[in-house]
């Protein structure tokens, strides 16, 4: 993939070839054997039949009265060589006199493969670029102009897409003593393939206005059109489709990376025939190349829609599977035919950074590590302007957010419209750092979705940032929209018991989905769903998950990375199977995943040392203000919640420690069944709860429900 993406020109064409011999058979024929090195490995002519394969010669030596007939090619893939026979003619005066300061050395015309499977078919594809600019504001396709869509006709002929240029009112005739002078100079130039030599004619050319447009034998006709500038297609002259008895020269190719062709054509033949066209047929660039906009890509959209592709696209990442690997999409096709040397992969070993009080070696440490990655060439590319499609970014693991600079870059952004990654950490596996998680906010804020091609639920899902709050979860995308706007819901308590709350708990949620129908609280209305969030483990958040499943609300939860800690035992370490929606967490990070639960309606049921945590963390956010007062569900017998919750509240009362914010006790309510719950929930929805700081406390730091 490397050698594919550093190819420094389009895969249908080579370089220009230089002449290494030359024999004169006549005085208008000059037979020359030509060298082409440094073709691209990519260059499609090494693997089509060579009956497609034409040689190109330079537009400036067809506008002198040259004509190029490719006989014989040699390719050698192996060592990106080719050697060509070609027999120029001259037509005219200028041309045979062109040929005595023909030499070796000279660079006349490149091979052009013209694969019919890349052939434009439909005229769609031609007329949406119209309108459309590359980032440096150029239109992708004009004809005269950014705005002669209406002047450029096009036609399907035998399966592919052919406009039909119409020939401006004239031809074009040289001041000949000038440019026969010129010759000697362009005879120099022509040794330097980079040398543009169509000005220096063009200072020799005239427009005579009004003349016939008839090919005079042994002459070129030069016609001109407005100017054709293309940048997601090749252009080809249909010769089959001129006037019989007319044919355009071999330099018969409209390039997509210059502006100085498009309007200048030559003929040869013999014909009293007024020539009022030019016909022109296309082929597409590299598909990456294409300046094709994501919503223009009907097949690879539908191939996203379903995860099954994505999954089996993965599949062809190659091994080792701790090998970073990446790839970048840009169609369907492409993605249905992935193998696993599309992808590029990387055995980063990250060296200790030194860190601020060594600067220059932190930056060269940096991008040392940002140029590992599998994914950097992709990016670099895109900002080098070589990947101008937009397309999908699929990574083995999530980017290190040592990438964000490149990520977030303007150009990236305007090429990037998706990642997609198999496992969030190469070193823990799907759990995320704080890092991690800033650079998805990140991605979010600049319109780069992401998504997560999960093994644990078999679903593709988007990360989703919760409107108003630092945080998100990765959602399965049906979902996206319900838990963009859901009212959460959240369980704390034990890993280790379950209680008998599985049926309380079903009545609950089933009496607020109820509940909707008649209420019209912001919170809780009939266009406003339903999300339970919990920690993802076993005993009562499993229950939980699964209630939450089985009745057809969105089950989240925020996941910790509990399984090298050496204090938890096995059964606390595992995951529950009815989690549809998540976010996860290293170890480290465990305070930041409880902030991040950001939940509205806080339940708990019984738990140990974690869910007191809980219970303080609502507790501080309801004191600080950082969530306005709403009741938490205290699930369970009060004797038990007096032992855990009074003794502290009334310490704290007794010291004076929470003076002017004991009020926080009455938005806890102990309750043991589900009616008790939905009765709170309904005052309080309907604006008749006691809660809040304009409220008495309650003794015992809790409301005990009868």
């Amino acid at each position: 993939m490397e050698s594919y993406l550093l190819a420094h020109h389009y895969d249908l064409v080579t370089p220009d070839g230089l002449i290494t011999k030359m024999d004169r058979p006549s005085s208008e024929l000059l037979n020359v054997e030509i060298q082409i090195q440094n073709i691209s490995p990519a260059f499609v002519g090494f693997q089509i039949d060579s009956a497609h394969i034409t040689f190109n010669l330079k537009s400036t030596l067809a506008q002198l009265g040259l004509n190029a007939v490719l006989q014989e090619i040699d390719l050698q893939e192996k060592n990106a060589f080719a050697i060509a026979k070609v027999q120029l003619k001259a037509y005219g005066k200028i041309a045979l006199a062109l040929f005595d300061f023909i030499q070796q050395g000279s660079y006349i015309g490149k091979l052009f493969a013209a694969d019919p499977r890349r052939r434009v078919r439909d005229p769609d594809y031609l007329m949406r670029m119209f309108g459309r600019s590359d980032r440096q504001g150029r239109p992708l396709l004009s004809l005269g102009g950014p705005k002669g869509r209406d002047e450029l006709l096009l036609e399907k002929i035998d399966g592919r897409t052919v406009a039909f240029l119409q020939l401006q009112n004239g031809i074009l005739s040289y001041d000949e003593k000038a440019i026969l002078g010129l010759l000697p100079t362009l005879s120099k130039a022509l040794i330097h393939p980079s040398f543009r030599l169509r000005t220096l004619i063009q200072l020799d050319q005239a427009w005579v206005a009004g003349v016939k447009r008839q090919v005079q034998e042994n002459q070129i006709l030069l016609v001109r059109t407005a100017p054709l500038h293309i940048r997601t297609a090749f252009g080809k002259v249909v010769n089959e489709l001129l006037p019989k008895a007319i044919t355009h020269t071999t330099a018969d190719i409209l390039e997509p990376d210059t502006t100085a062709s498009g309007d200048v054509y030559e003929l040869f033949g013999a014909s009293q025939e007024d020539l009022s066209i030019i016909p022109i047929e296309f082929y597409t660039l590299e598909a990456h190349r294409e300046h094709v906009f994501f919503t223009d890509r009907d097949q690879l959209q539908n191939c996203l829609e379903d995860s099954s592709k994505l999954f089996q696209a993965f599949e062809t990442a190659p091994t080792p599977a701790y090998h970073r690997a990446a790839v970048f999409v840009v169609k369907g096709e492409q993605l249905l035919n992935l193998k696993p040397k599309d992808w590029i992969i990387r055995d980063i070993h990250k060296s200790p950074f030194p860190g601020l009080f060594h600067p220059s070696e932190q930056a060269i440490l940096v991008q040392n590590y940002i140029e590992q990655q599998a994914c950097y060439l992709f990016l670099k590319y895109i900002e080098d302007g070589l990947i101008t499609s937009q397309g999908i970014l699929l990574t083995r693991y999530f980017p290190s957010p040592l990438m964000k600079r490149m990520l977030l870059s303007n150009s990236v952004q305007r090429c990037l419209k998706g990642i997609f990654f198999k496992t969030p950490s190469l070193a823990y596996g799907n759990f995320f750092s704080h890092e991690d998680r800033s650079l998805l906010l990140d991605l979010a804020s600049f319109g780069i979705p992401v998504y997560w091609v999960d093994d644990t639920t078999n679903k593709v899902l988007q990360y989703t940032p919760k409107p108003g709050k630092d945080s998100g979860m990765f959602v399965p995308e049906p979902f996206v929209d319900a838990f963009i706007r859901s009212t959460t819901f959240g369980i704390y308590g034990s890993t280790l018991v379950t209680g008998a709350f599985e049926e309380e708990l079903t009545a609950l949620l089933k009496g607020l989905i109820q509940m909707r129908s008649f209420l019209n609280h912001p919170l809780l209305n009939a266009n406003t769903p339903i999300a339970l969030v919990t920690g993802g483990g076993p005993g009562i958040m499993e229950v939980g998950n699964r209630v939450a499943e089985r009745i057809g609300i969105l089950s989240c939860a925020n996941l910790v990375d509990f399984r090298n800690s050496n204090n938890l035992n096995i059964q606390e370490q595992k995951q529950n199977a009815y989690v549809e929606a998540k976010m996860t967490y290293r170890l480290d990070h465990l305070v930041e995943r409880q902030a991040e639960f950001n939940l509205d309606f806080p339940i708990i049921l019984p738990g140990g040392f974690g869910t007191d945590f809980e219970q303080c963390l609502e507790e501080v956010r309801r004191k600080v203000g950082s969530i306005v007062p709403t009741p938490v569900l205290l699930f369970g017998d009060s004797h038990f919640w007096q032992q855990k919750i009074t003794p502290r509240f009334q310490s704290n009362l007794k010291l004076g420690t929470i003076k002017e914010s004991e009020w926080v006790s009455n938005c806890f309510y102990c309750i043991q069944n589900a009616t008790q719950g939905l009765k709170i929930y309904e005052q309080y929805f309907s604006g008749t709860l006691p809660i809040g700081s304009e409220y008495p406390p309650s003794s015992d730091g809790f409301v005990i429900m009868d």
